[in-house]
């Protein structure tokens, strides 16, 4: 029996019991930006919403911060976007092959690199999941001051993973509190 992929390049969180209202503001803020076509749908954790843009998922989420900085009222119920780049089912060796072509594809020789893992409703063991991938990826780690992160977003029977810089993934808290003169 196999389950199907839902179809997202997008990971937002929200806050719990709070879904709908964060589809709808999707919907409305990726239009804004210049996507009609945008959806949004509950992943079926609380706290979490996927969206699908027709845009580059990077180039969705910098406009979106551009957008938050100016017209920051209008961003009421996203708290995080993440981009998504490959959906896979959450098996331990999927999620391997998968985030290791990603990183090799992506990560030149000369940058540093670390593994981040978001696990939700799984009992996959993140430190051999970290392992297994690590060793496919020939580049140097370096846990504080990454120039890529293999990020991997396990939503119980599905898994959402990229291979992003530290400034891919948009905390619309710290970008609210950066606006009023607060640290972010």
């Amino acid at each position: 029996m196999s389950q199907r992929i839902p179809d997202f390049n997008l990971l937002v969180s929200t806050g719990r019991m709070r879904e709908f209202d964060c589809r709808s503001e999707l919907i409305y803020l990726l239009s804004e930006i210049g996507d009609d076509s945008a959806t949004a749908k509950a992943s079926g954790i609380p706290g979490l919403v996927l969206a699908k843009t027709s845009l580059n998922p990077f180039e969705a989420i910098r406009r979106l911060k551009e957008l938050a900085k100016k017209r920051p009222w209008e961003f009421r119920f996203t708290l995080k976007l993440i981009p998504i780049e490959k959906v896979v089912p959450t098996e331990f060796d999927l999620i391997v092959q998968a985030a290791t072509e990603l990183a090799n594809s992506k990560i030149s020789p000369e940058e540093k690199y670390r593994i981040t893992i978001n696990k939700r409703f799984t009992n996959i063991d993140r430190r051999k999941l970290i392992e297994a991938i690590a060793k496919h990826i020939p580049r140097k780690v370096d846990l504080e001051h990454p120039d890529k992160i293999v990020q991997i977003e396990i939503l119980g029977g599905i898994t959402g993973i990229s291979v992003i810089t530290p400034n891919d993934i948009v905390s619309i808290v710290k970008l609210k509190r950066k606006l009023r003169g607060g640290t972010a």
